[in-house]
């Protein structure tokens, strides 16, 4: 039997977060919950969902590529740089 894709789950601080979601989804998740509990030890659904949630955010390509460009805006923004106008020098002279 091959391993799940969110495997033991790292020790983090923790910050709560209200998800309405479908019934059927939320079956689902209690499945892979019990699955999971069966490989690594017993769990409940809301503790894996934020590893999934961080699983599919890492292994999204466009996001990452998205992240990477709004990360360099950001810190372009936070060290104080601007962006002059052509020519804004020259007004002065």
């Amino acid at each position: 039997m091959s391993n799940l894709k969110l495997g033991p789950l790292p020790k983090l601080g923790i910050v709560r977060v209200t998800v309405p979601m479908p019934e059927p989804l939320k079956e689902e998740l209690d499945l892979y919950a019990a699955e999971y509990g069966r490989l690594y030890g017993e769990v409940d659904a809301a503790t894996l969902i934020p590893h999934m949630l961080e699983a599919f955010l890492r292994s999204d390509r466009g996001w990452r590529s998205r992240k990477s460009k709004v990360a360099a805006k950001s810190r372009g923004t936070a060290s104080g740089q601007t962006s002059a106008r052509p020519g804004a020098a020259d007004a002065d002279h």
